[in-house]
């Protein structure tokens, strides 16, 4: 047999995968009972599956499946739009396109800003989906730690003047973070504008959770603090909020972009999947949209509250935790001996005791957080958690006792 290598591009090898999708996968495998606080997916039972049936029932001809605008289908721009008006961001019709979900947005972002040997920024702890895909376009990554008031732009500023070289952009999520669930305050959200307007950065906006609140008040967004300034391109989506499976989303980016972002997206899939984007829109005119997301925040405190009531019953003094005042995720680090353990062992053994999770490490850029995890408190209910607490507890005493062994 003859040997031959592929010719495959450089960027290749910077496609890193994601930990966080891969674990779909290997808990679909499981043979065994696991309590899933691994994915950060809305609760299923909250998913308006009747409704959805019946709108696909209703609206669905053949317009459905055939080839859509790139831009979006008329009738969702303008049930979004309409939508939007009645929240904290609302938008105008030049400056929104629809997505495949906001991993498609993300993408966009990269493909119009990044070139190879751009610096990018990115927090420390991240959502490393959205850090792989700067590395995808060649970006050299800068991570910048986070404290209770998200990003630490002190910090960020001096690591940059450390570097020696300005940030082409920077990846935030402001809101309930993924995966620490701190949120950026007021003032480093202003900071974080003037140091993009001194650097000439894009800020990439990543906010899936902001409609997800269930405590405190809502914050300023980067487009009402800067005045819609155009280096501020926000990454939005419905799977959060309504499906992950709908894989529809959208970008509220500067008018002056909207066909460059319409032109690379037509060098990706042409348009966003059709049919869901005629469910989404019928779902949003018939009024539900509103009542669906108070449902949602209601039920997501008292996951929460019941998440970290389990923690501090089995773990009590084991473990640190963050306390969000919205979004899906825990982030928990572990304490005193406890903090010998690798959470990517930790995983191993709590996988097999019937309980998941995503370890630390898969969510930094560099492989940090050994002694930390991330926690989905969203999408189970208060029994189902206490039994996976229960677990965790049980596999890092496991864990440790491996760690202690001669």
């Amino acid at each position: 047999m003859s040997t031959f290598t592929l010719p495959l591009a450089g960027r290749a090898g910077q496609l890193v995968g994601s930990v966080i999708d891969s674990s779909t996968s290997l808990l679909a495998a499981q043979r065994h009972d696991v309590v899933r606080f691994a994915m950060g997916s809305p609760a299923a039972e909250f998913v308006p599956v009747g409704v959805f049936n019946d709108i696909a029932a209703t609206v669905h001809d053949a317009s459905s499946y055939a080839y859509g605008a790139t831009e979006g289908e008329p009738r969702l721009l303008d049930a979004l739009l309409g939508h939007l008006a009645t929240t904290p961001e609302p938008s105008s019709a030049d400056r929104i396109t629809i997505t495949s979900g906001g991993m498609q947005g993300l993408d966009l972002a990269c493909k119009l800003f990044v070139d190879p040997g751009d610096l990018v920024v990115v927090e420390s702890p991240t959502y490393t989906n959205g850090s792989a895909t700067a590395l995808s376009y060649g970006a050299r990554l800068l991570e910048v730690p986070m404290d209770a008031d998200g990003l630490d732009v002190d910090e960020l500023e001096r690591l940059v003047a450390e570097s020696g070289r300005t940030p082409k952009a920077i990846y935030t999520i402001p809101n309930f973070q993924n995966p620490s669930g701190t949120t950026l305050s007021t003032p480093r959200r202003v900071r974080l504008i003037e140091l993009a307007r001194r650097w000439n950065a894009v800020i990439i906006d990543d906010d899936p959770y902001g409609l997800l609140r269930f405590d405190g008040e809502d914050l300023p967004g980067f487009r009402e603090l800067s005045g819609n300034d155009p280096l501020v391109f926000s990454v939005r989506t419905f799977s959060k909020i309504l499906a992950p499976g709908l894989r529809v989303g959208w970008v509220d980016a500067d008018p002056s972009l909207r066909q460059l972002v319409i032109n690379a997206k037509q060098a990706m899939d042409t348009c966003a999947n059709v049919p869901a984007q005629h469910v989404v829109a019928e779902y949003i005119l018939r009024g539900g949209l509103d009542e669906h997301l108070d449902r949602l925040r209601a039920e997501y405190r008292r996951r929460k509250e019941a998440m970290m009531a389990s923690l501090h019953r089995h773990l009590a003094g084991r473990i640190r935790t963050t306390d969000p005042e919205g979004g899906f995720f825990l982030w928990v680090t572990l304490l005193g001996e406890d903090a010998a353990v690798d959470t990517r062992r930790l995983f191993e053994i709590a996988l097999a005791e019937g309980v998941a999770f995503i370890p630390g490490p898969a969510l930094s850029a560099g492989g940090r957080f050994a002694d930390a995890f991330r926690l989905c408190f969203a999408s189970s209910d208060p029994e189902r958690t206490d039994v996976g607490v229960r677990r965790l507890a049980a596999a890092l005493d496991l864990a440790r006792a491996e760690t202690s062994r001669p």
